[in-house]
């Protein structure tokens, strides 16, 4: 794939990137071994200045980098702008709590007395230089939610980015030194998919992060197992959302927040509700009404204001979501709206919203990943059936569940196999609470306590008397 910024709205090409050579990937490897050394003495105080320093200015920038994201992606221009406030929130939030989160642990007396020791406690120290392979779907808070952690404990980063957001790739690898960080803790390689493996087995390069598909997730995860350095891998995700009759007296607001949670960025996120399990009581109410509001939404250019659903980010993303659609129509599934490509759009990768009825277990939406504006819904008769249809998938990021009985909650949270479970709510990503999956969805956890730590040596100190 090219380094290219196409706009997905038109399908013009309007820039490309000639990709590094090996003498430029040498000298940025080298650059952040080298600043890593030094950076890594530096204090808390110091580095939490820089990040908020960072904030700031990335908050003047917003409606810039707003509307390159939207023309290399396709996101809405508003949710551009909503992702650069928060990749500026979390920045803050973690120099505000890093150093918290990264105190000195210290055993108990007794433990420390059982060992032999003087004295014993628990530091976290940085790894070194991580190698971040982050996708295009969230192109800026993707990368912020690993660089400010990793930044904050004391590491350095490469980003290697999606090869259609190059511009966004660029203005990251600028940004952090801008705002006073060293030349080095922060460099973008422009590389394609092929340099990542030489690239992760340099002996400098001490970790890897990554989001993005299980294939990739396999690559690396394989790469970096052979050469025994730690990953945190986000992958894909085709979340549940449950709607349980205890909450039929709020079904307007589940229908609104249902909508959100399968479009929001034009339904290309991995945490963005894809199955809805409705019971039996409330399943008519909740499909008629979800159907038309997902159905009057406003396909259109994400530039515009009124828009409310953009393209696709690619032309293969489309086609891929097509072929998902077109393989459940023809083994029976029933379309409630949409299942076509708009009318009188003849550029650009747009589809309508849609949502699909009657699906079976031998249709291939049923187990694979719909990465676009595609709801599925399913007839369930108890809970005992909803939980079964939510785990009965090979991902397991995060799932929604709609119910005010107590015992529902309880049963719903001890059982749902996912990295999360957000009650009477939608999924999203927030700097204090743990981010990641199981199952095929990936391992380990970005944000709060446990991603700054992800990253981290976690050190013994133990004085004998």
């Amino acid at each position: 794939m090219p380094i290219a910024t196409v706009n997905p709205a038109t399908g013009e090409t309007v820039r490309t990137f000639e990709p590094l050579g090996a003498d430029g990937i040498e000298e940025r490897v080298a650059r952040a071994d080298r600043t890593f050394r030094s950076y890594r003495a530096t204090d808390f105080a110091s580095r939490a200045a820089l990040l908020a320093s960072t904030a700031d200015l990335l908050d003047k920038e917003r409606e810039d980098i707003a509307r390159t994201m939207t023309l290399e992606m396709g996101k809405t221009l508003a949710s551009a702008r909503a992702e650069a406030a928060k990749c500026a929130k979390a920045m803050r939030w973690y120099a505000a709590n890093g150093e918290r989160l990264l105190a000195d642990e210290h055993p108990a007396d007794a433990d420390v007395q059982d060992s032999g020791a003087h004295r014993a406690l628990v530091r976290y120290r940085p790894l070194g230089v991580v190698l971040a392979v982050m996708p295009w779907n969230f192109p800026l808070w993707q990368v912020v939610r690993f660089a400010a952690p990793a930044l904050m404990a004391g590491n350095t980063g490469l980003l290697k980015h999606a090869s259609n957001v190059p511009q966004t790739a660029l203005y990251l690898g600028g940004l952090f030194h801008r705002a006073g960080f060293p030349e080095g803790c922060f460099q973008t390689l422009l590389i394609g998919s092929g340099a990542v493996e030489s690239v992760l087995r340099d002996p400098r390069v001490a970790a890897a992060t990554l989001t993005g598909s299980e294939g990739a997730g396999r690559s690396i995860a394989s790469v970096a197992g052979d050469e025994i350095k730690p990953t945190v891998l986000e992958l894909g995700g085709s979340d549940p959302f449950v709607v349980m009759p205890s909450a039929a007296g709020e079904l307007d607001h589940a229908v609104a927040t249902a909508v959100t949670a399968r479009v929001q960025n034009n339904g290309q996120s991995c945490i963005a509700a894809k199955r809805f399990i409705v019971h039996e009581d409330v399943y008519d109410a909740f499909t008629q009404r979800f159907a038309r509001a997902m159905e009057a939404l406003v396909v259109g250019d994400p530039m515009e204001e009124s828009t409310d659903v953009g393209p696709l980010s690619t032309e293969q993303g489309r086609a891929d979501l097509e072929e998902l659609v077109d393989d459940a129509l023809a083994r029976g599934a029933q379309a409630l709206c949409g299942a076509r490509r708009p009318e009188g759009r003849t550029a650009g990768w747009f589809y309508t919203p849609t949502v699909l009825a009657g699906v079976t277990p031998e249709m291939r939406i049923h187990r694979e990943e719909a990465f676009g504006p595609v709801a599925t819904v399913y007839r369930v008769r108890d809970l005992d059936a909803a939980v079964e249809v939510a785990n009965d998938s090979p991902f397991g990021l995060s799932s929604n569940v709609w119910t005010r009985d107590e015992d529902e909650q309880r049963r719903f949270a001890a059982d749902l196999a996912a990295g999360g479970v957000y009650f009477n709510g939608m999924t999203a990503s927030h700097p204090a609470f743990p981010f990641g999956g199981v199952k095929r969805s990936g391992y380990g956890r970005e944000l709060s306590g446990h991603g700054i730590r992800a990253f981290c040596n976690v050190t013994t100190l133990w004085y004998g008397r």
